[in-house]
């Protein structure tokens, strides 16, 4: 049987920059792979910071909506080690 996916609602409203991006890696550190993060936001710089952050940490946005005053980012939290993360390894080993 496989495990059951969780969806955590993770609401950012009124936090500036950077806390929304901070307070994601955070979450994100604790799901499971394949776990959907939902981050609500009010910072018009977390369209930036947010997607950036994701593909540092090698996770995936599913889905992003913006209303008149709120984005809402779904994110998938990815199995293994970030691509980012692999790069640096592989450019620190001795060849």
């Amino acid at each position: 049987m496989y495990g059951r996916m969780i969806r955590t609602k993770l609401d950012l409203t009124g936090l500036k920059c950077p806390l929304p991006a901070l307070k994601t890696r955070k979450a994100l550190k604790t799901l499971t792979p394949g776990d959907l993060l939902e981050v609500h936001c009010t910072d018009p710089l977390s369209v930036v910071d947010i997607p950036n952050l994701v593909r540092e940490t090698g996770d995936k946005v599913e889905i992003t909506e913006r209303a008149e005053h709120e984005i809402v980012f779904l994110i998938e939290k990815a199995g293994g080690t970030s691509p980012v993360a692999t790069q640096s390894s592989i450019e620190n080993q001795d060849i």
